[in-house]
C-alpha cells in the first residue's frame, strides 16, 4: 500500500502541456525561491501523506496529461489578509498517459492506484495528439 496521496487540479486556460510549461517559465508563477507554485484557498488536510511523495496531476482540456512532484506547502497571506496555501512544485513536468476527468472546482485528492502512469522515457517528447483524438482514445482506454 502506498503511503502518500496526490492532488488533481484543472489547469485553467491551458490548451496543452506546453501552455503549462510556458506559464511556469514566467516569474509570476514562481515563489521567492524560484520554484513553480500554485496558490489555492484551501489547505490540504492530508498534508503529511501529500508530502510523503505526492504529485499534482494537471487536467488539461478534460484529460489528466501531466504531473509535478509536490515539494512543500507554503503559507501565503494575500493583500486581502486571507491565508492561502502555495503548493510548491518540482520544476520537472512528467507527461502521463491521458486519462479523462470531468470538470470540478478546486482540487481533489487522487489515490496512487487511480493515477495515470507516467509516459515511458522517449514517449515524453512525442508531439501531442489533437485534443479530440486524445479525448476519444482516453475514453475507450487506449491511452
Amino acid at each position: 500500500m502506498d503511503n502518500y496521496i496526490n492532488l488533481v487540479k484543472l489547469c485553467v486556460g491551458a490548451e496543452d502541456v506546453q501552455d503549462l510549461l510556458d506559464w511556469q517559465g514566467s516569474p509570476r508563477s514562481r515563489g521567492p525561491d524560484g520554484q513553480p507554485r500554485h496558490v489555492t484557498r484551501m489547505w490540504p488536510k492530508q498534508e503529511n501523506t501529500l508530502l510523503s511523495g505526492g504529485s499534482l496531476y494537471w487536467v488539461i482540456k478534460g484529460l489528466v496529461q501531466c504531473r509535478q512532484q509536490i515539494v512543500r506547502l507554503d503559507e501565503v497571506i494575500g493583500e486581502d489578509g486571507i491565508r492561502r496555501c502555495a503548493i510548491v512544485l518540482d520544476s520537472e513536468v512528467h507527461r502521463t498517459a491521458s486519462a479523462p476527468k470531468r470538470p470540478f472546482q478546486g482540487w481533489r485528492y487522487l489515490k496512487p492506484q487511480d493515477a495515470p502512469p507516467d509516459l515511458a522515457k522517449g514517449r515524453e517528447a512525442e508531439p501531442a495528439l489533437p485534443p479530440e483524438l486524445n479525448q476519444a482514445l482516453a475514453e475507450i482506454g487506449v491511452l
